[in-house]
């Protein structure tokens, strides 16, 4: 971690502005696989499964191969082969005939330019590297606020809410900025994350800027609490 940032303190605090026990994601997208970090053995059915397990404290690695029972998060992740792609038309016939998706969107789907050798999952607080993007979630009015510390920062993007599917956050955020999403089902199964709850994906690179805007927005946003009680008190005649 020498001459990395101090991310377990960029963790407190955006654990401190979302107040979510859910601990922010590091995600590490690498040219290489890397020494001391524990390789991911078992499967998952989804990419965005191994967000819950490093939201749950783990810190380990992935492979290309670890991703393929995802079409979709193997698309968004390009780590799909040749091979693996007649997988991603099946499940995206599906969408489309049940009139989830329809196919002229898929274009408009962000995906990584290149594909990783190996990916780093881990807390934001534990990343033994520095971490391409990080993933946080928590109740709508909590996510207003880290956005608005990361456009104070200049580093939120000018990209609308995001929708499904979830992971294209990923390749979003690094290419543009922050950006939030809505979700979509199949992460909500696979991670767990409440009905009441959207995510917010930083740019690893911008991760400082935008902690040293949290204690000046969320001081803001409790003044204009007050203010905006009173003139609603004031204003009322109803």
């Amino acid at each position: 971690m020498s001459g990395m940032p101090d991310y377990s303190a960029i963790e407190q605090k955006i654990q401190q502005i979302l107040t979510s026990p859910r601990r922010p994601v590091a995600i590490a997208f690498l040219d290489h696989v890397p020494e001391g970090i524990t390789k991911f053995e078992g499967s998952e059915p989804s990419s965005c499964s191994y967000w819950r397990l490093a939201a749950a404290g783990r810190t380990f690695y992935t492979v290309p191969g670890d991703h393929w029972n995802c079409p979709v998060g193997g698309y968004t992740h390009n780590t799909l082969t040749a091979e693996r792609m007649p997988e991603l038309q099946q499940v995206l016939t599906l969408m489309s005939d049940i009139g989830y998706v329809r196919m002229e969107e898929i274009p408009g789907v962000f995906h990584m330019e290149q594909s990783p050798a190996a990916i780093v999952y881990a807390p934001l607080g534990e990343i033994p590297v520095a971490p391409s993007v990080v993933l946080a979630s928590g109740k709508p009015g909590r996510v207003m606020m880290l956005s608005e510390a990361a456009l104070r920062a200049g580093a939120m993007s000018s990209l609308p809410l995001l929708g499904r599917p979830t992971c294209m956050a990923i390749p979003a955020a690094i290419a543009n900025g922050a950006v939030t999403s809505s979700g979509c089902i199949g992460n909500r199964v696979y991670t767990d994350i409440g009905d009441d709850e959207l995510y917010v994906t930083l740019r690893g690179a911008d991760l400082e800027r935008i902690a040293q805007e949290i204690d000046t927005i969320q001081t803001a946003n409790a003044t204009l609490t007050q203010y905006h009680q009173q003139r609603r008190h004031d204003l009322s005649t109803v």
